[in-house]
């Protein structure tokens, strides 16, 4: 039996491939006339209705936010496709203790990997001296112990990202 909403919660480091494979997946599912929202971790922070920085308080807030609005969306029907660094054990926690049918994605990308893509310049700002706290560099990130799917994105393509994480939910009756 197919179960109807669950929650895919991507995880990783700045740059590791969250945002470009959550979009992926979402078109993937609505090709295959699934309800399904995406939250991207920037977009959520920028919607904030309070101005959120990078400290571990700020943090907690924004997945506490994201939590709630990945709830909001699974009540309404939606599979939910949310992609936050998300940097601590505890937020993806919080987020399995919360929601119903949590599937937690470790985007795997090692550090140079992020570094060389940085499509934000995060890891330059970083070198420069122009921002502090990104995760990964000087602020700490905990990898996943036990992620219900593990993509190593230097090494996959795009396609063959989402083709593993459609064979997950297709061998475990999510779709």
């Amino acid at each position: 039996m197919e179960v109807n909403s669950f929650i895919l919660w991507l995880t990783g480091l700045p740059a590791a491939g969250k945002t470009s494979l959550g979009r992926a997946i979402l078109a993937e599912l609505k090709s295959r006339n699934k309800k399904a929202r995406h939250l991207d971790g920037d977009e959520v922070r920028a919607a904030s209705p309070v101005k959120l920085g990078f400290t571990k308080e700020d943090r907690d807030k924004n997945i506490k936010l994201a939590i709630a609005l990945a709830d909001k969306y699974q009540r309404q029907g939606y599979i939910v496709i949310a992609s936050f660094i998300s940097p601590y054990r505890e937020h993806r926690e919080w987020g399995r203790q919360s929601l119903n049918s949590f599937i937690e994605i470790f985007v795997n990308a090692p550090l140079a990997v992020c570094e060389a893509r940085d499509p934000k310049q995060l890891y330059k700002k970083v070198s420069q001296g122009e921002i502090a706290c990104l995760t990964g560099v000087d602020d700490p990130y905990e990898e996943p112990l036990n992620p219900e799917i593990n993509i190593k994105t230097s090494e996959l393509t795009l396609a063959d990202s989402v083709r593993e994480v459609m064979n997950y939910l297709e061998n475990n009756k999510f779709i």
